[in-house]
């Protein structure tokens, strides 16, 4: 389960290490006392027939109590043998948070960074599209105010000091892992209840509509002057939310400077990309994002973390090593092992197909994968006909049909299509603008539905996301973290090629195929039916598994998105 909070439009995630740490070491002390002096209850005289080996018990106490404080002095500087000992006794839904030093940041570096990613990712590409869209940086001042308002565990905007100055969504949830990106993609969904003002509609002040009960995390998330993030994670124990009382709630706070929201104003501007970029940017554009060429997407690294000198020496000499052969080799040779070791493949083949406002479902969708489409702006113009309400019969305009239904606006869009087979009749009707025709005798139908984007985790499979079901199953359009080449290939498989087994990880498939590097992106997946053999080979760093036969999984493609 997971909850989105708005009103400020912000996201917050953060864990309050100092408490938990001085809780548990108060219950340390207590549970010692107690076991060692529970002879005299209060108020309880001491018999003379057990003074002596009372005494002698107090003097053993006292030995003790100075032995462990000395073993204290010797063992708690090496903070990082402590941490790994506690790492062992951690369980996986979340004791971890109440393991963590005081000295570590609120939040890990990759979620830093694939929280930021896919905000950038998801600014880059709002439609309609954005001239002034501002490239977003990670703020370690934001992320430290993220972080204290997360800690207090309430579920609610603030601190009251702060919220004139900054935006802020929250979001919560417990149960099943769920990575931050999923709220944050949740965030942005609720796009699809947002109709986004135009100037000729601003005189002075452009209306905000929302057709769903919350709009302003979206909008906070593009509005386009917001150019720093920071966020925080915490584990909140008995958080009461909305009068529900959570036992174990993951809380994610993301603060936002400058502010968005205002009143009166639309997120951004509408034109062609970084053509209203603030002077400030110099012309600087990167991603459909107004960009400095200086700006640091990340905070600098923290400094180094206490460790052992073996550690440190074996790392060093690790970087050694690697320096010698890279100086070593001849860029001949140094070409040629590289291409061995990755055997690096790309693939540039698209899903998603480009149409115009005239196309005909009959036209486009021959044999290919005619799964999505995207649509260009202005079809409510077009003269293509539209035949039929819900299911629509193969010689209807797809872009029409999508704007009938309405899957998309006047503005276009994504839509994907799936063919149903023969209807017996078609029915007329007027929606969104466009009349239908009627038809009542057989004849091939198509349905349309609504592009989702979502964020998944290196380990998510197409089993888990979205299996194969007759007669066509949508995939969202899926956004992969980084560096999932150096995830564990035990819980991140990859099975066959090309067409893969869909218990494989997707991400990892993606890398393997070609369609998305170790730096993560946007792919586009087509669930089919299994396979009886799925073959193994060595692709851009990554080992596919072959397995015959396999029992009831299906399988699926994956796509580069361009």
């Amino acid at each position: 389960m997971f909850l989105l909070t708005s009103g400020k439009s912000s996201f917050i995630l953060a864990e309050n290490h100092s408490a938990l740490s001085t809780c548990s070491f108060c219950n340390l002390r207590l549970q010692v006392w107690e076991k060692l002096v529970p002879c005299c209850l209060p108020g309880e005289a001491a018999r003379p027939s057990v003074m002596k080996s009372a005494v002698q018990e107090w003097l053993r106490v006292a030995a003790l109590l100075y032995i462990a404080q000395a073993v204290a002095v010797m063992a708690v500087p090496n903070a990082t043998q402590l941490e790994e000992l506690l790492d062992k006794y951690t369980d996986e839904d979340g004791e971890w948070w109440a393991a963590k030093s005081r000295g570590k940041r609120a939040i890990t570096e990759s979620d830093m960074q694939i929280i930021l990613d896919l905000h950038n990712k998801l600014r880059g590409e709002v439609y309609p599209q954005a001239s002034n869209m501002e490239y977003m940086t990670w703020d370690a001042e934001l992320e430290r105010s993220a972080e204290a308002w997360a800690e207090t565990c309430l579920w609610e905007h603030g601190p009251a000091s702060l919220l004139p100055s900054i935006g802020q969504n929250l979001g919560a949830h417990w149960g099943r892992f769920r990575p931050p990106t999923y709220h944050v993609q949740a965030w942005y969904d609720e796009v699809r209840d947002y109709t986004y003002p135009y100037a000729q509609e601003c005189n002075p002040y452009c209306p905000f509509r929302c057709s769903g009960p919350v709009c302003t995390h979206y909008t906070q998330v593009v509005w386009a002057t917001s150019n720093r993030i920071g966020c925080a994670i915490n584990l909140c124990h008995n958080m009461n939310v909305w009068g529900q009382i959570w036992p174990k709630a993951i809380y994610l706070v993301c603060n936002y400077s400058p502010k968005g929201n205002w009143w009166g104003h639309a997120p951004y501007k509408h034109g062609r990309p970084c053509s209203a970029c603030p002077p400030s940017f110099g012309g600087g554009c990167k991603d459909n994002l107004c960009y400095k060429g200086s700006e640091r997407p990340y905070p600098p690294p923290e400094p180094e973390e206490e460790t052992n000198e073996i550690e440190r020496q074996l790392s060093k000499t690790q970087d050694t090593t690697s320096q010698s052969r890279s100086r070593t080799h001849s860029p001949t040779s140094s070409t040629r092992i590289d291409d061995l070791n990755k055997n690096e493949f790309t693939s540039t083949e698209q899903m998603s197909q480009i149409v115009t406002c005239e196309i005909r479902l009959r036209d486009q969708c021959k044999g290919t994968p005619c799964n999505r489409y995207e649509c260009p702006a202005g079809c409510l113009d077009s003269k293509a006909k539209v035949i039929g309400s819900v299911h629509f019969e193969m010689q209807s305009s797809i872009c029409r049909a999508a704007i009938h239904h309405g899957i998309l606006d006047n503005d276009g869009g994504w839509v994907d299509v799936t063919r149903q087979g023969r209807t017996n009749y078609f029915i007329k009707s007027f929606r969104n603008g466009i009349q239908s025709i009627g038809k009542y005798h057989s004849a091939n139908s198509f349905t349309v539905s609504r592009v989702s984007v979502q964020a998944v985790t290196c380990e998510t499979t197409v089993e888990q996301l979205c299996p194969f079901q007759k007669p066509a199953s949508h995939c969202p359009r899926i956004y992969c973290p980084r560096n999932c080449m150096q995830a564990n290939p035990h819980y991140a498989r990859v099975i066959g090629s090309r067409i893969y087994s869909d218990i494989s990880s997707i991400c990892r498939a993606a890398i393997h195929a070609g369609v998305v590097r170790n730096h993560g992106g946007y792919i586009d997946v087509m669930p089919i039916d299994k396979r009886k053999q799925y073959i193994g080979s060595f692709q851009n760093g990554i080992f596919s598994e072959s397995l015959q036969n396999p029992p009831g999984s299906k399988a699926f493609r994956v796509f580069a998105v361009i």
